[in-house]
């Protein structure tokens, strides 16, 4: 039986401050039909699709946090994709910001079926920037202050015929990120970034920006010998820029597909999900050539 079937990526362009969820819900679902006359049977959305990338500005006011969160998923105002989703018989990646009926706050990631049911989720564990704010940058990365490090670990999921997995944005450096989801069968992995193009820590790396993001997604994949698909909100937001660059992943570690713009985009390809075993079978055969024994320091305490 074939296992081929139509990926696509949604890259979005800038979400500004103002910006209501269901303006970003409409584009989205403008480009969940584009990624429908493609033949698509997924589509995947950014990080934080629903909002402006919110951590850039140091909040207090737990109120004026909580009000980027989403309590319940769908919900009203995300409904309209759920709803296509179902009329259009796609499934689709969508990643958020989660506050749950505990109080907890994550930055997560979903996988919804064509059917318009979440069949699998994921929550952020590489936290990358800071949490006080420091004033001397021109914008804050302030996650590690309002998002916990995600509880769930690396889970695969059976879904679209296959085993698949999740990540968000800069999780997709870490190669601990791919093999975790390797190792735990996965054989597509789709995520979202919002990455912008200057590092205040270190501006001298700037210009390596969409190298550095191919880089680790086409290690990942290669390494794993799994497909993924990576997906950008870019453009300049609220004076910050984000990277753009979205793409799709063989697991030879070649990009089959790449969006060229700053904006609203989709590119789509065909992916065979047997074609893991090419690279599973030979190079990175983990039951014959593994030695977890001697990576020990892998997992020792921080």
């Amino acid at each position: 039986m074939s296992r081929k079937f139509v990926v696509a990526a949604a890259q979005m362009g800038p979400i500004a401050r103002d910006e209501p969820r269901a303006s970003a819900v409409a584009r989205m679902c403008a480009m969940m039909r584009s990624a429908h006359a493609r033949g698509a049977a997924l589509v995947v959305f950014p990080e934080l699709a629903l909002t402006t990338f919110f951590p850039r500005w140091y909040m207090q006011d737990a109120a004026e946090i909580d009000q980027w969160f989403e309590t319940e998923m769908p919900n009203g105002e995300v409904k309209p994709l759920f709803d296509l989703a179902r009329e259009l018989k796609i499934g689709f990646h969508l990643g958020y910001a989660e506050l749950t009926p505990e109080g907890r706050h994550f930055n997560t990631a979903i996988l919804v079926s064509g059917q318009g049911e979440i069949v699998g989720k994921y929550r952020k564990i590489h936290l990358p920037g800071h949490f006080e704010n420091e004033e001397w940058r021109p914008f804050q990365h302030l996650e590690k202050r309002y998002f916990e490090k995600g509880d769930m670990g690396f889970p695969v999921f059976d879904a679209f015929g296959g085993k698949l997995g999740m990540c968000i944005c800069n999780d997709r450096r870490w190669p601990e990120t791919w093999r975790m989801l390797g190792l735990g069968g996965a054989e597509l992995v789709v995520l979202g970034y919002n990455t912008p193009l200057h590092y205040p820590p270190a501006p001298e790396h700037d210009h390596l920006q969409y190298f550095h993001n191919e880089l680790s997604v086409q290690a990942g994949c290669y390494q794993n010998g799994l497909w993924a698909v990576a997906v950008a909100k870019a453009g300049v937001e609220e004076g910050s820029e984000l990277i753009g660059g979205s793409v799709i992943v063989a697991p030879t570690g070649e990009i089959v597909a790449r969006c060229v713009t700053s904006g609203d985009e989709v590119i789509s390809a065909e992916i065979d999900l047997d074609r893991c075993t090419e690279i599973r079978a030979n190079v990175f055969n983990f039951a014959l050539h593994r030695e977890p024994q001697d990576y020990a320091l892998i997992t020792a305490p921080k």
